[in-house]
């Protein structure tokens, strides 16, 4: 059983999974926010592997990715960071990205390298499901990686039952159509997250996009697993001088 499959029978509920980008806001900073995030509480995190042209994410991603490839960061240089990380993280790990940058590295080398740094699982938005099932799931799979694909309020019930039976680890409900980081109306994303939960579907799932601070990670608990934050954080830390404080701080103020 997998880190991420041993946290969700653990914890079933209010489960905080915190995004920031590799290499942001200084190329080695990465294995310090990710160690101080682990001890400020939360259950699982995504790492975004900077790319220049990040479909699903808004301006805080974006920017922040800027920065991270101004920085130096590479998938190389993460895999060669992230080397050590598991003598001190225990919690489930998450790689985020595109296809564009994975595939120059050799998809079958990234999932090989991401395994056996000790990353759990990937999340790559812009890979399609046929070709997915058809070319890269046995890849997937033969690395020992989970893999997480995203639903929308605009997902057809039947996309969303074919999507879960391919993910393992969680779903990502992506809570509305637009890109990270824009503010939600959050009666229709409860809505929209009691929908998914009366399809008892396979996985857990988290809801991202919108999820910033206590009362929306509060709002939705009722409906979902728990919670991605990214932008927010993100935010936090392109304002502070001390990006390990700026972590504590952030994260108490969702978590306490």
């Amino acid at each position: 059983m997998g880190r991420l499959q041993k946290l969700f029978e653990k914890k079933s509920e209010a489960v905080l999974n915190v995004y920031f980008t590799a290499g942001y806001p200084s190329l080695e900073s990465t294995v310090d926010i990710m160690l101080t995030l682990q001890e400020s509480g939360v259950d699982i995190i995504e790492l975004g592997m900077p790319y220049s042209d990040p479909l699903a994410d808004g301006p805080i991603i974006q920017s922040s990715s800027s920065v991270a490839l101004k920085n130096g960061m590479t998938i190389a240089k993460l895999f060669d960071q992230l080397k050590s990380f598991r003598e001190k993280i225990q919690i489930p790990v998450v790689l985020m990205g595109y296809m564009n940058p994975v595939l120059q590295y050799g998809f079958e080398k990234f999932c090989k390298d991401a395994s056996a740094v000790g990353v759990d699982a990937l999340i790559l938005p812009d890979l399609p499901a046929y070709e997915f099932e058809k070319k890269y799931n046995k890849i997937i799979s033969g690395a020992g990686l989970d893999f997480i694909f995203l639903v929308t309020p605009e997902t057809s019930e039947e996309r969303i039952y074919n999507l879960d039976q391919l993910s393992t680890g969680f779903l990502y409900a992506v809570s509305s159509s637009s890109t990270t980081g824009k503010d939600k109306n959050m009666d229709d994303v409860i809505a929209y997250l009691k929908k998914l939960k009366s399809m008892r579907l396979k996985n857990p799932f988290l809801v991202g996009f919108g999820i910033k601070d206590k009362n929306s990670f509060q709002s939705i608990q009722p409906y979902a697993n728990g919670a991605i934050i990214g932008s927010a954080f993100i935010n936090a830390l392109s304002n502070a001088d001390n990006p390990i404080k700026a972590t504590k701080d952030f994260i108490s103020t969702v978590l306490k």
